[in-house]
């Protein structure tokens, strides 16, 4: 009895040392690996490349993107739910990953609710409701006359299936009881091209990604999508102030990493990336593109991805929204 009992407190001890250690024990002692599940060059990727740069830097290790597109960003974000919850493998994804593809699609290799640390939100940016060199129409009353005039005909690109640009447009069209056409394209880049082009007459793009266009005159800013007006877009109303209530959506970033980080690392790197957020650089390069820095807290980013998730789950079921 006595052996045994000896035994159980040592197993014991060496556990609750185990636990001592792995919260002590350095990090980064080795590369930190980014997972953004969509392909170089796109916003995500370029806030993830952001951070790393400047969190290598704050930390002394290097930070590298490792970019693993498809399947609507689940491929990248399932790799990093197998991930050991050590610090070393982080996700970095736009929503899509974290409050709309769960919903979308009939297979999703992770739950979303319960296999994430969720660190941050970097950044997010409002959508801009835009229109084609050849439309008329230069605000959102001109806009739904065309919709109630032409129900179900007048075209909004996007770019893709459950995107945030496609999103807007739906709840846009839900706020104000019509209906337009979804032309989904495969990324943001062809959507807009035709768009400049006039092959589609609307979209709700991201303001980042549209805001040389609107700047040179090729393409009509007529709302946004925020809560309030966008400092890079000063004299475009929001749809709210526009007349149409309840239609605000942001695009936005989060950081993630596999589910068990313990307390004292999710600190430091919660801590690593608000500050690489708050970086003068980086934040002065941000708001120029007109991205809004969040850098929230791990508990703030928590609350938020449910509510997003709640959110988005209601709009695509109620609008029968599919990922075909």
């Amino acid at each position: 009895m006595f052996v045994k009992k000896h035994l159980l407190l040592l197993a014991s001890a060496c556990t609750l040392a185990f636990a001592a250690t792995a919260q002590t024990t350095p990090w980064p002692e080795k590369p930190v690996t980014i997972v953004v599940p969509f392909p170089a060059g796109g916003s995500t990727d370029m806030v993830a490349r952001a951070m790393a740069l400047q969190m290598g830097e704050k930390l002394g290790q290097s930070f590298v993107v490792d970019n693993r597109p498809g399947a609507t960003g689940t491929l990248g974000a399932g790799a990093v739910k197998r991930a050991a919850p050590d610090g070393y493998t982080l996700l970095v994804s736009s929503l899509g990953a974290f409050v709309v593809a769960p919903h979308l699609l009939k297979s999703v290799p992770y739950d979303a609710l319960k296999d994430f640390d969720y660190i941050t939100v970097p950044v997010q940016a409002p959508n801009v409701l835009v229109a084609a060199p050849n439309q008329k129409a230069r605000t959102v009353k001109e806009v739904l006359a065309q919709l109630k005039a032409n129900p179900g005909k007048v075209s909004f690109a996007s770019s893709g299936n459950g995107s945030s640009d496609h999103l807007s447009a739906e709840v846009f069209w839900q706020q104000s009881g019509t209906e337009g056409l979804h032309i989904p394209y495969k990324g943001g880049a062809p959507a807009i091209n035709d768009l400049l082009g006039g092959q589609v007459e609307f979209s709700f793009q991201n303001v980042n990604a549209v805001l040389q266009h609107i700047r040179a005159g090729k393409l009509h800013a007529i709302a946004v999508t925020g809560d309030k007006r966008s400092p890079v877009l000063p004299d475009v109303p929001t749809l709210a102030e526009a007349g149409v209530a309840g239609a605000e959506v942001y695009s936005w970033q989060g950081m993630a990493a596999p589910k068990g980080l313990p307390p004292a690392l999710k600190k430091k790197l919660s801590d690593a990336a608000v500050a690489a957020m708050n970086d003068p650089a980086v934040k002065k390069r941000m708001l120029d593109q007109g991205l809004e820095i969040v850098a929230s807290t791990p508990e703030a980013f928590t609350a938020y991805q449910a509510r997003e998730f709640a959110r988005w789950k209601t709009v695509i079921e109620t609008r029968k929204i599919t990922a075909d």
